[in-house]
C-alpha cells in the first residue's frame, strides 16, 4: 500500500461518534436517580441502602459513587429532577421566559404561584425525608446548598422584577428575594397542601395572590 493510499484509508475513517455513549449514560443515570427517588420514598432515607439502589438500578455500587457520591448526592439530583417540572422544556426555562418576556408584573407572579404547584409534588416528600436525616453532616449540607441555590436564583427574579421597575417602592432587592425564596419553599407547601389538605391549584392562586400584595405597588382604581 503506498503512501497516498494509506492517507486515504485514514481520511475515510468515520469520526468517533459520542452521542450514544452519552444518551446511554444520561439513561443509566436516570435509572439510578429513579431507583434512588422509589426507594427512599418507599423504605425511608436511612434504612435505603446504596446497595440497595444499586441492586434497584441494575448497576454497579461503584457506578453510584462515581456519579453522585453517595446518598446526600443522589437526593440532589432527585430534587435538580423535581425542579424541572412537566414536559420537555424545564420549569426554570419556562419560568424565565415568562419573566423576561410579560410586561404584566401580576401575571408574573401568578404563574409563578403555578409553578410552585408543579414542583411542589416533586421535590417536597423527598426533601423532607432527607430533613429527616440531618443529622448526617452530609445531608445537612446537601441540604443548606439546595436552600442557598434556589435563593440565589430568588436574587436573580428579584433584582429582574426591580430592574423592569415592577416592585413595589421601599422595597429592596435583598427583601423581595426573601419573600420569593419563601412563598417558593417546599415547607409552605407542605405545611398547606400535605398537612393541612389545601388542594395543589388553591395553593398556587394563594402563593400568586401572596407574592403580588408583598411586592407590587397597589393597583390604582380606574
Amino acid at each position: 500500500m503506498t503512501m497516498e493510499q494509506k492517507r486515504v484509508t485514514v481520511n475515510s475513517r468515520r469520526p468517533y461518534d459520542s452521542s450514544g455513549r452519552r444518551e446511554r449514560a444520561r439513561q443509566t443515570r436516570g435509572q439510578i436517580v429513579d431507583a434512588a427517588e422509589s426507594l427512599f420514598l418507599s423504605g425511608g432515607y436511612a434504612a435505603t441502602t446504596v446497595a440497595a439502589i444499586a441492586a434497584a438500578a441494575r448497576v454497579s455500587v461503584e457506578t453510584i459513587y462515581k456519579g453522585f457520591g453517595g446518598k446526600p448526592g443522589l437526593v440532589r439530583a432527585i430534587v435538580e429532577k423535581g425542579l424541572a417540572g412537566e414536559g420537555p422544556v424545564p420549569a426554570e426555562r419556562r419560568s424565565d421566559r415568562i419573566r423576561d418576556t410579560e410586561p404584566d408584573p401580576r401575571r408574573i407572579l401568578t404563574a409563578w404561584g403555578a409553578f410552585v404547584t408543579e414542583i411542589g409534588p416533586r421535590v417536597t416528600p423527598i426533601l423532607a425525608l432527607a430533613r429527616d436525616a440531618a443529622a448526617d453532616p452530609e445531608v445537612a449540607a446537601t441540604l443548606e446548598q439546595i436552600s442557598a441555590t434556589r435563593h440565589e436564583r430568588m436574587t436573580l427574579n428579584a433584582r429582574r422584577l426591580a430592574d423592569a421597575g415592577h416592585l413595589r417602592p421601599g422595597i429592596t432587592i435583598g427583601e423581595a428575594a426573601d419573600i420569593l425564596w419563601a412563598y417558593s419553599s417546599p415547607d409552605l407547601y407542605e405545611l398547606f397542601v400535605l398537612k393541612r389538605g389545601w388542594p395543589t391549584k388553591r395553593f398556587g392562586l394563594f402563593v400568586g395572590e401572596a407574592l403580588i400584595a408583598a411586592l407590587l405597588p397597589p393597583e390604582r382604581p380606574e
